[in-house]
């Protein structure tokens, strides 16, 4: 849906909607936290089996498997993937 000038001129405040079920984030969650850890860059790797399937990994999360290509984006993941018989490191 698309919002015209007008929508965005408003002078009375808004009025905050309850959302069943939703709760709100836990102090220190990463989206309130003010710690950023870096990983460095990402690192990918090529498939050299498929050309597209999802990695799962240990903690649950998951990376696409896209042309060939997937992208460890944590020194979990990476460590994951680089034991993977089917990846190997790509040199940049």
């Amino acid at each position: 849906m698309s919002k015209s000038k007008a929508d965005g001129d408003q002078t009375e405040p808004a009025e905050a909607v309850a959302v069943p079920g939703l709760k709100p984030a836990p102090l220190g969650f990463p989206a309130t936290s003010d710690v950023v850890t870096p990983i460095g860059s990402p690192r990918v790797f090529r498939d050299t089996v498929y050309t597209s399937r999802t990695m799962v990994f240990p903690d649950g999360s998951t990376a696409p498997v896209l042309e060939g290509r997937v992208t460890a984006l944590g020194d979990e993941q990476f460590d994951f993937l680089s034991a993977h018989p089917d990846l190997e490191l790509l040199q940049e």
